[in-house]
């Protein structure tokens, strides 16, 4: 019975350092922010990185979500004679929720992954240790830029992702199918609200954004300096990000329409 209360509260306690150092990470890089604009050719350069090179990803995976909504929406709206409100239906199902959500998790495989590799690889190769000999910060030098240039990224490719399903669903539905052009933007325009739907849809890439890269960021800079450390940390990122991405998907969507 002593250990096993031993062990419960040694488990308790390890918990509650890991959420007082992983807070703690998350303020200094909030508090970094001014530091980051003073020096912005950093996050440029990461903003690149991060961005141009998941964009390729993001809007195939995006026009290929668009074009089975449209498969799947006419063959569903057909039913109940409703076939002229395909590009409603595209166009809320992207902004409201698969835009943010599908991104994000796209996002997490692309860049996060590398985030992670990256820094594990500079802590396994003593880079950081040696960064902090010379008396620089490695969480100013290396971590904010990534944060903020993967705060400021995920929002972009969340309007690309969707940009790109509305076309894709259009090509489907208008080109392919035949639905009439005008009753699809038509009814798209109608239906759709700047703020309730498309505001709503970018904020979650802004939390996901945040999310994912601090994640990303603090499994690798709290790997172990092995390549196995790494590898496990790649992974735990996968995995937090994915499932924390889809609870805050839940709770926001709960929260934004009242529930």
């Amino acid at each position: 019975m002593r250990h096993w209360l031993a062990g419960i509260g040694a488990w308790t306690r390890e918990t509650l350092a890991d959420i007082g150092q992983g807070a703690i990470l998350f303020v200094r890089l909030m508090l970094m922010a001014p530091a980051c604009l003073r020096r912005f050719g950093l996050v440029r350069d990461q903003m690149h990185f991060l961005g141009n090179y998941s964009l390729a990803i993001i809007s195939i995976s995006g026009l290929f979500v668009g074009f089975v909504l449209a498969l799947q929406g006419y063959n569903t709206l057909q039913r109940f004679g409703s076939a002229s409100a395909l590009g409603l239906l595209v166009a809320l199902s992207l902004v409201r929720e698969l835009g943010p959500v599908v991104s994000a998790l796209l996002f997490t495989g692309r860049a996060g992954t590398s985030l992670t590799a990256e820094i594990g690889l500079m802590k396994a190769g003593e880079q950081l240790s040696a960064m902090e000999m010379m008396a620089i910060d490695p969480v100013r030098r290396i971590l904010a830029p990534r944060f903020w240039a993967a705060v400021l990224v995920m929002p972009i490719l969340g309007t690309i992702f969707s940009t790109v399903g509305i076309l894709g669903g259009w090509l489907v539905g208008v080109v392919m199918i035949g639905v009439d052009a005008g009753s699809f933007w038509g009814q798209m325009q109608d239906g759709v609200d700047v703020w309730s739907d498309v505001g709503n849809g970018f904020i979650k890439t802004v939390v996901f954004g945040f999310t994912v890269s601090f994640i990303a960021l603090r499994q690798g800079f709290e790997a172990q300096a092995t390549p196995e450390g790494v590898a496990r940390a790649t992974t735990r990122t996968v995995v937090m990000a994915s499932l924390s991405v889809l609870g805050l998907d839940f709770v926001l969507t709960a929260l934004m329409f009242r529930l």
